[in-house]
């Protein structure tokens, strides 16, 4: 039994992280001008959307092309 409350706080504590890191990045999103906006390829009516997809699946919309982490190189 306590193995079963262990396991829902932490799912529940990574919600509420997941939950927390999606605000902290639409705060700092909505904070940019429009130009810096399309700089790193998006607009503004494009945030919710971005961040409302999955974090490991999250990609730009259709015709967008998005950095997949690549290292530069020294």
């Amino acid at each position: 039994m306590l193995t079963i409350f262990i396991s829902a706080w932490h799912a529940l504590a990574a919600r509420f992280a997941e939950w927390r890191r999606r605000q902290q990045a639409y705060a700092e999103l909505v904070a940019l001008d429009d130009r810096s906006l399309a700089d790193i390829g998006i607009t503004r009516s494009e945030i919710p959307y971005i961040l409302s997809q999955p974090r490991r699946d999250r990609a730009a919309p259709k015709g967008k092309v998005v950095s997949r982490g690549l290292k530069h190189a020294a």
